[in-house]
């Protein structure tokens, strides 16, 4: 069989007991298949699996050209924002619970894989954010999200008061816990939860949703994704802006966090026939009730 791809990464969760055995089951599959495989180094010293090339996530970004990624979606996320600019193409290997970007199932691993590495997949491609946090009108942080930017108060402290502008233009003044500006990979996550909407990976649109807001009219809103969302703190204290709930900053009050679709993509490799409606009825449960 001649693979379509040439060097797979494989990264996993370090901290998962026992995953040892299934990535070795992959790199030993994927290297049957003629393809060098590459660890990466975390993943590699942790679960002890030898015989194969660990690398850093940059070295892996610029050698490799295909990523197994065999975890929860956490596992996904972290390593989608670093290997986003390297624009290498990523499979899920679920190992979690949920999975809603890491699809195939760990008893499918190898029938799934081989047709993929031969080149028979279905490809999708997702938006992710960038974002910067500015003090005194300077830039004091920037970070990429697959899922979410999101500012809030603290679990102890008060509400917070927000300006929300796009574009320069005045969108809202609200007080709430805080606010979500989502993706639509991220319409499924923390957003959801929060009662925004779920909106289709190929829409679009960022989602902006408030929580918990001491206004009823204030809504979840669907934006453009062409516009940058300046979101502002007026009032409260231990406010905090974090990127996939990762890179926490404490801001004050005239801070501002500003928000916009990044030039970057992720490019998802899926089984043939794979539905994302599937996915929602698997995992939402909405399959209940049906004769």
């Amino acid at each position: 069989m001649s693979a379509r791809f040439t060097h797979a990464a494989i990264v996993g969760k370090p901290e998962a007991r026992g995953l040892g055995p299934v990535l070795e089951e992959i790199a030993r599959f994927l290297a049957a298949q003629r393809l060098e495989v590459s660890f990466e180094r975390a993943t590699a010293e942790a679960t002890g699996v030898a015989g194969f090339g660990a690398l850093d996530v940059d070295e892996l970004g610029r050698h490799c050209d295909l990523a197994v990624v065999v975890g929860g979606d956490g596992t996904m996320l972290g390593i989608a924002r670093e290997l986003a600019r390297h624009h290498v193409p990523l499979i899920g290997i679920n190992q979690g619970r949920l999975g809603f970007i890491t699809d195939i199932a760990a008893g499918q691993v190898t029938e799934a894989l081989g047709p993929i590495v031969a080149g028979d997949f279905e490809s999708e491609h997702r938006s992710i954010l960038e974002g910067d946090v500015w003090h005194d009108g300077k830039c004091i942080h920037e970070g990429l999200a697959v899922n979410d930017v999101v500012v809030r108060t603290g679990a102890t402290a008060g509400m917070v008061e927000l300006r929300v502008d796009v574009d320069g233009d005045l969108v809202a003044n609200m007080r709430a816990d805080g606010l979500i500006v989502a993706t639509p990979t991220g319409s499924t996550a923390y957003a959801l939860s929060a009662g925004g909407p779920i909106v289709h990976p190929a829409i679009g649109g960022l989602v902006m949703v408030p929580i918990a807001s001491h206004t009823l009219s204030n809504r979840p809103i669907v934006l453009p994704d062409h516009g940058e969302v300046h979101i502002g703190i007026v009032a409260g204290k231990g406010v905090s802006a974090n990127f996939d709930m990762h890179h926490l900053e404490t801001l004050g009050i005239g801070d501002q966090v500003r928000v916009r679709r990044s030039a970057h993509q992720l490019r998802f490799l899926h089984p043939r026939g794979w539905s994302y409606y599937a996915t929602l009825r698997r995992k939402l449960r909405w399959y209940e009730g049906v004769v």
